[in-house]
């Protein structure tokens, strides 16, 4: 069986040469790194954007790059769909305009086209079918670049930050279309950002990338905590990631299970019982207790046990800072708190211990609403 994605690829830019090998099965996949690593210039050497790339890319066993052989396959005939940072739609076409111009594009390679009327409906767009470019929001343009590059029949999807150009609000709220996305039509798809948030929720294996080098790569909840890792997720606004199944949902707030008789309340935003729900949480949003807490308004305590520690540039504080790895079980990646040396010392903590995370409703961000 053939490697749904299968780069080994060398390319030389204007501060290091960028050189990436990575063969896999997974068809949801990211690229995590700092602005400046590559990550754009990657999809680019994919897409053949990038003519003195060398070196070999093979998409579900067919060659569009070889260069040994000679062997390099212009961007038309790459089966790729490009969703660039900016969108970039044709602004003198109405929206339908714009997506029939990628189905089009599939006729023109004798690809199975998605339906334009299906791909408009699932991003919820079928009322903005006639409208001018001009008259788009931000997240409107993103989206109707993800149905362009759908409607063209893609072998691969290819995501640049789609949501970097956007506040933090409208992000979360785009967010969910490409998670719809991958359910509706299982389109294999290589997701780039700089949000680890946004990695772990779209992709199943990612590598990350730090000046055109790839020092890691795995399951994106275990390759963020890693050591050598978390220090640059720290950097781009590492935040914890509790996924469970909405058990309660009353008023304003919501209650999931994370793992098995272990219950976490939420803002209730568009959660019904029944769905599958993830909420992101800042590390330094938790407080660590030894024993359970009473006499708190915050609803969330947490058991769980201490992994490991990892050094960050947390705050301003002079004796230092330290994240603290805790295990809620074996569902949830670990959850990472910052706390200072101090306290650590004072509190006593070592791998082993039992502690108790502390944090209110407020402090929980739902990012994904099944």
């Amino acid at each position: 069986m053939s490697d749904a994605l299968a780069l080994d690829v060398t390319l030389p830019l204007d501060r290091f040469v960028l050189s990436v090998r990575w063969a896999t099965n997974e068809t949801a996949l990211g690229i995590f790194g700092p602005s400046g690593a590559g990550k754009t210039s990657v999809l680019e050497a994919i897409a053949g954007l990038r003519p003195e790339t060398r070196g070999e890319i093979r998409i579900q066993g067919r060659t569009w790059l070889d260069s040994s052989r000679g062997i390099c396959l212009p961007p038309e005939r790459r089966g790729v769909g490009y969703v660039p940072q900016d969108g970039r739609l044709f602004p003198h076409r109405t929206v339908i305009g714009n997506v029939l111009a990628g189905w089009r594009r599939a006729r023109n390679r004798s690809a199975r086209p998605l339906s334009p009327g299906r791909v408009l409906e699932v991003l919820e767009l079928t009322g903005r079918a006639e409208a001018e470019v001009g008259s788009l929001s931000g997240g409107e343009r993103q989206r109707v670049a993800l149905a362009r590059a759908l409607c063209s029949g893609p072998d691969l999807l290819l995501l640049d930050e789609p949501l970097a150009g956007l506040d933090l609000p409208l992000r979360r709220r785009i967010l969910p279309y490409l998670m719809r996305v991958q359910r509706e039509f299982s389109v294999p798809a290589l997701f780039v950002s700089h949000d680890a948030t946004e990695v772990r929720l779209l992709a199943r294996e990612a590598i990350v990338l730090d000046a055109g080098r790839v020092p890691a790569r795995g399951r994106p909840d275990d390759l963020l905590t890693d050591a050598a890792v978390l220090p640059m997720a720290w950097a781009e606004g590492f935040e914890n990631l509790l996924r469970g199944a909405v058990v309660e949902a009353v008023g304003t707030t919501a209650v999931l299970e994370i793992e098995p008789g272990l219950r976490l309340t939420v803002p209730g935003h568009g959660l019904r019982p029944g769905r599958d729900a993830a909420v992101a949480l800042r590390a330094d949003e938790i407080i660590l207790a030894l024993e359970p807490p009473g006499g708190l308004s915050a609803q969330n305590m947490l058991p769980g046990t201490i992994v490991g520690f990892r050094e960050a540039p947390v705050g301003d504080d002079e004796d230092g800072a330290v994240l603290v790895l805790v295990s809620l079980g074996r569902r949830q990646a670990p959850v990472v708190v910052a706390i200072t040396a101090l306290a650590r010392r004072r509190l006593g903590l070592v791998t082993g211990r039992v502690v108790h995370l502390v944090f209110k409703v407020q402090s929980c961000r739902v990012v994904q609403a099944g």
